[in-house]
């Protein structure tokens, strides 16, 4: 790995995430925090009204992207329409991952 890898895989990255499909009432929450919590990622998820569930996640680009890999699969009851992503600039250093209302 040279220099340039190693510093580019410590830029805290941002990413606002939305899961569309069959994803609330199945644990998708859950599943998302207990992945976020394995990557080390902080953040929150919930459920919007649309019936999507987002996140608002931060961390390194390469475990977000590992996060969203895992969001693409889902729990054994969910099905998994599209995860929609965009990518922010931090704003706040978030220190859990949290699911919220």
């Amino acid at each position: 790995m040279t220099m340039k890898q190693d510093e580019d895989q410590k830029i805290i990255a941002s990413a606002q995430i939305y899961v569309s499909g069959h994803v609330q009432g199945v644990g998708f929450r859950k599943f998302s925090q207990a992945c976020a919590a394995k990557l080390h990622l902080s953040g929150t998820v919930r459920n919007c009204p649309d019936g999507r569930v987002a996140l608002k996640v931060e961390g390194t680009r390469e475990r977000i992207e590992a996060l969203i890999s895992n969001l693409h699969q889902g729990p054994s009851r969910s099905r998994v329409d599209a995860v929609n992503v965009s990518w922010d600039i931090i704003s706040t250093r978030l220190s859990t991952f949290s699911i919220t209302d």
